[in-house]
Formats: structure tokens, sequence, C-alpha cells
């Protein structure tokens, strides 16, 4: 199969590079090791609301340059702010992160260096992180005497528990690569020559997969989070039903049948 790739600026400082059913958006602001500004935040925040409804897309991987992933918030844009400003910039984070985590497409995050505050929060939106050797990742708000506004306290024990997030929280001690995957706030540990091929190989893998199930596996676990095991159970066998009933579940079970691969057509 043959893939259209594009690339384009959706910000001086957001690269968007489409390659068939696979995005890559990568944050270049090397010098602020990727801190993020309500103009970028805005930019993001628009990306995330269109391809909310792009059926082309199956798999979105984050990225950053350099040192830094997201090194959080752009202090200097706090700092002098006034009340107004600065509870902008916190709305329309929450709007931004809250859009991220709900995207129907399966999300990356490949962390290459530092994911602090905001960054460790876009971090948490997404279904799987991948991190770099170097990484350090923490919501280090507490020195400023702050607390994280984009999530953080909400999302981050859902994966590590309660206790490990309030002592995460609290001292705004920085996690290393091992220990975020030790916790349970990764998946993998990479080189940092190796994150970028490993966050393709899995993209890959996920966007090979039957498109409607990719998007329903993610919706049942996420909505399942939020309920009662036996309200989870019957929304499970619900949405198989339904995905019996689909074109795309005949192809798949007849080309297991035949031993070959299956094509796909999303219906």
């Amino acid at each position: 199969m043959t893939h259209t790739k594009t690339a384009e600026s959706l910000h001086p400082n957001l690269h968007l590079k489409r390659d068939g059913a696979i995005h890559t958006l990568r944050i270049d602001r090397e010098d602020k090791l990727g801190a993020l500004n309500f103009a970028i935040m805005e930019a993001l925040g628009r990306y995330i609301d269109g391809l909310a409804d792009d059926q082309s897309c199956r798999v979105l991987v984050i990225t950053g340059t350099g040192k830094g992933f997201v090194a959080g918030a752009d202090i200097d844009g706090y700092h002098g702010a006034t009340q107004s400003a600065f509870d902008g910039f916190q709305r329309r984070s929450r709007r931004t992160f809250d859009a991220l985590a709900a995207l129907p497409q399966i999300t990356i995050c490949a962390v290459n260096g530092y994911a602090l505050g905001g960054g460790l929060e876009l971090a948490l939106c997404c279904d799987l992180i991948l991190v770099a050797e170097r990484a350090k990742l923490g919501l280090p708000e507490i020195k400023l005497g702050l607390l994280p506004g984009g999530g953080g306290t909400q999302r981050l024990p859902k994966l590590v528990g309660a206790m490990r997030a309030k002592e995460l929280l609290l001292t705004g001690r920085m996690m290393t690569a091992d220990e975020a995957v030790a916790y349970g706030a990764a998946l993998e540990v990479l080189p940092q020559e190796k994150l970028t091929e490993r966050a393709d190989e899995l993209a890959r893998d996920l966007a090979s997969q039957a498109p409607i199930a990719l998007a329903e596996g993610k919706r049942v676990i996420d909505d399942g989070l939020q309920s009662p095991l036996a309200s989870g159970l019957t929304f499970e066998q619900r949405v198989l039903g339904a995905l019996y009933a689909t074109d795309d579940a005949k192809e798949g079970i007849n080309a297991f049948v035949e031993k070959r691969d299956p094509n796909w057509s999303g219906r």
C-alpha cells in the first residue's frame, strides 16, 4: 500500500508529519525545553479538535526536540501575569488536554527528555507513553507555591496510585525513566537513538489493526475505568456484538480461515 507523506507547521514550534494513517506531531522549542505558552497551546488545541473527526488518521505520535519534551508551561508567561490571564491559560490548557484524552485515535507519547508539569500532564493524556533513558518526569509546581492544573492531580494517581502520586506531587521530585516504568506511568524505556524508531514501529502495528475495533477498544477501556464492573462488562459485550456485525469482522474471520492478511474497510 502506498502512503501519502506530507509535512506542515501548525505553529513555528509545532510540526506535523502525516504518513498514511499515522500523524507525528513534534514540539520544537529546544531553547525553552519545549515549554508551552498560550499561542502554542492554542495551536495544539485547534489541531486536536480537528483530528477528532479525521477518520483517515488512526494513530497520533507526539514527541519533542532535544533535551526537553515539554518542561511545563512557559514560566516567563506567568511572571507579572494578571489573575485573568493566568486563569485563561489554565482553562485553555484543560480544554486542550481533555480533547487529547478524548480522541478516538490511539495516541503515543514519545518522551525524549524533560516532561515536567504540563509536559507530564500532556503525556498522561496519551494512551501509551514511551520514555528515553535520559527522560525526567515530574510535577514540580509545588516549588512555585502552586499545584498542577492540567489534570496531574487526577490522571497520575490513576496510573501510579494515590500514595505514590502524593509523594511525587507534594515533593516535586522528578522520576527517572526507569522509575516511570516501574510505577506504571510509562510503558517502555528506550535508548535515546531508538525512541523514534520504537514509536514508529508501535504506531504502524496499531494502525494495521481493524480501525473500528481499534477505536472501540480504547473507548471500552477508558469508559470502563470510570464505571462499576458490572456496567463495564455489559458495555463490553454490547460493543463486541456491534463489532461482529461489521464488514471488518467478517473480513477478519475470513482472512484467518483463508490464512491471508485482512483488508480492512473501516465498515
